[in-house]
């Protein structure tokens, strides 16, 4: 709050006579040199404030950029070092699904063979057999052989392995049939 001080007669005298001195002056004219020198620096700091203000965001420009390049390359580098640790795992899964396979077709091979089922192989050794016979009864009957030459050719060396195969697949179903009837009997 701000009080009113009464002032004497003479008391404003005195102060008329403060006003007039040169120091008083001095002061009046330094105090107004000072406030004009505070305005040419606001005038003059909107002015260059501006061009700053310019410059600040050409540099924000240029840095953005180049953290943006930056970025994106370390993205790149991300992206193909998963895609090589995706390739790498793909490849050992085929592989172990490959193994599986394997294991899959040997132990269902094994079971129907357990079961006397007879394999691809044992078909084809037994046809191939079977081709031979009717070959041999064909020339003891005197007639000339009725299938082509391809079929005529020496059977081969997995032919002549498969034989045994042949014999035990034929021999196979006999014999089950034999435990089955005295079985039944």
């Amino acid at each position: 709050m701000v009080k009113k001080i009464q002032k004497n007669g003479s008391d404003k005298k005195a102060t008329a006579q403060t006003f007039n001195s040169p120091l008083s002056g001095a002061i009046k004219d330094s105090a107004q040199q000072i406030w004009l020198a505070g305005l040419g620096a606001f005038s003059k700091a909107q002015e260059e404030g501006g061009k700053a203000f310019e410059s600040l965001v050409k540099e924000g420009l240029s840095i953005q950029r180049k953290t943006q390049a930056v970025a994106e390359e370390r993205i790149s580098e991300a992206t193909n070092k998963v895609s090589s640790m995706a390739t790498d795992i793909s490849s050992k899964a085929s592989g172990q699904w490959d193994k599986l396979e394997s294991i899959f077709e040997e132990r269902v091979a094994k079971a129907l063979n357990k079961l006397g089922v007879p394999s691809a192989r044992d078909v084809d050794a037994l046809i191939k057999r079977i081709d031979a016979l009717n070959q041999h009864v064909q020339q003891l009957a005197g007639k000339a052989p009725a299938r082509s030459a391809a079929r005529k050719a020496a059977p081969s060396k997995k032919a002549a392995v498969a034989k045994p195969a042949a014999k035990k697949v034929a021999a196979k179903p006999a014999a089950r049939k034999t435990t089955r009837k005295a079985a039944t009997a």
